[in-house]
C-alpha cells in the first residue's frame, strides 16, 4: 500500500505538472492580460472562492449532521481553492483554457494564504475545538513548484517559441490526460474500503452537493461569455486537496477517519465534476457536428 501510495504521488505530480505546462504552452500574453485586467472577473472569483463556497462547506456540514471528522474534511476541503483538476476540466469541457488555467494558478497561489485562517474561523465558529497550524511558505513553495513555474515555461515557449510550443502541445496534453486517468484510478483503489464505509452516511452527499453548488456558484459570480463562465464554475468546483492533505498531517495527526473523509468527499466531488464536464462538452460539439450530418 505503501509503495501505491508512492507511486500514485508520483503520477499526480507528473499530471500537475503537464496539465500546466499544457495550459501555458497554449496561452498568450495578451489573453492573460485581458484576464487579470478583468476586475469585475478577478474580484467575483474572489468572492466566491474565498468566501462563498467555504460557508457553503460549513453550512451543508451542519445542515447533514456530519461527523466531526467528516464535517472536517468537508469544511478542509471547502476552503482550499486553486485545485489542478480545474485546469483540466476547463479542457475536458471545451471552456476557456487560458482564462481557467490562469485564475486556477492565482487561486491555488491565495488559497496557500488564506487556507489556515479560514479553517480557523469555521472550526472555531463551529465549536469543534481545535486549530490548523500550517506552513505558509511551504504551501506557497508547492504552489509555485508544481503550478506556476510549469506554466510559465510554456507560456514563455508560446511566446519565444510558437512553432515549438504547438508541436509539444499534443504529447503533453497526452501526458496529461493519461495521469489524469491514472490518478482517478489510484484514488479508487487505494480508498476503495473508506469510500465504502462512508456510504451509509451523508459524507458523500455532502461532497457532491459542494461540489455541484462550487460550479453553480462559480458560474454565477463570473463575467464574460458561457464558456468563460463555466469554466469559473469548473474552477470553483475543483478544490485543492495539497492543503488539506498538509493540515490533516499536522493538525490531526493523519487520522485515517478524517483522511478517509477527505478522500470519499474527494471522489464524489470528481461524480459531479466529470458529468458536468462533459455535458458542457457534448453540447458545446453539436453545431459544429450539424452541418457535418448534413452534408454530402
Amino acid at each position: 500500500m505503501d509503495t501505491l501510495r508512492l507511486v500514485l504521488n508520483a503520477v499526480t505530480v507528473i499530471f500537475i505538472a503537464a496539465t500546466m505546462f499544457a495550459a501555458g504552452l497554449r496561452a498568450t500574453v495578451p489573453a492573460l492580460r485581458g484576464v487579470f485586467a478583468d476586475v469585475p472577473l478577478l474580484s467575483l472569483a474572489l468572492i466566491a472562492n474565498m468566501a462563498v463556497i467555504p460557508l457553503l462547506g460549513w453550512g451543508i456540514g451542519a445542515l447533514f449532521v456530519l461527523s466531526s471528522a467528516s464535517f472536517i474534511a468537508l469544511v478542509l476541503i471547502a476552503s482550499s481553492p486553486g485545485g489542478p483538476f480545474g485546469a483540466k476540466l476547463a479542457t475536458v469541457q471545451q471552456g476557456d483554457v487560458v482564462a481557467g488555467a490562469a485564475m486556477q494558478v492565482l487561486l491555488a497561489s491565495l488559497g496557500s494564504l488564506t487556507f489556515a485562517p479560514t479553517v480557523n474561523a469555521i472550526l472555531t465558529a463551529a465549536d469543534i475545538g481545535t486549530k490548523v497550524s500550517l506552513d505558509v511558505g511551504a504551501l506557497v513553495r508547492t504552489v509555485a513548484l508544481l503550478q506556476l513555474v510549469p506554466f510559465a515555461i510554456g507560456l514563455l515557449m508560446r511566446h519565444y517559441a510558437a512553432p515549438i510550443a504547438q508541436s509539444w502541445h499534443p504529447t503533453a496534453a497526452a501526458v496529461s490526460n493519461v495521469t489524469f486517468l491514472i490518478v482517478l484510478a489510484g484514488m479508487l483503489l487505494g480508498n476503495w474500503r473508506d469510500v465504502v464505509d462512508l456510504l451509509g452516511s451523508l459524507a458523500l452527499l455532502a461532497g457532491f452537493l459542494l461540489a455541484v453548488f462550487a460550479f453553480a456558484v462559480g458560474t454565477l459570480l463570473a463575467t464574460g461569455p458561457t464558456t468563460r463562465r463555466t469554466t469559473m464554475g469548473g474552477v470553483a468546483l475543483v478544490r485543492n486537496a495539497g492543503p488539506a492533505l498538509a493540515a490533516i498531517g499536522l493538525a490531526f495527526a493523519d487520522q485515517p477517519a478524517i483522511l478517509g473523509a477527505l478522500a470519499a468527499i474527494l471522489l464524489s466531488g470528481l461524480a459531479a465534476a466529470l458529468p458536468i464536464s462533459t455535458l458542457l462538452s457534448r453540447r458545446r460539439m453539436a453545431p459544429d457536428a450539424a452541418p457535418s450530418r448534413s452534408s454530402p
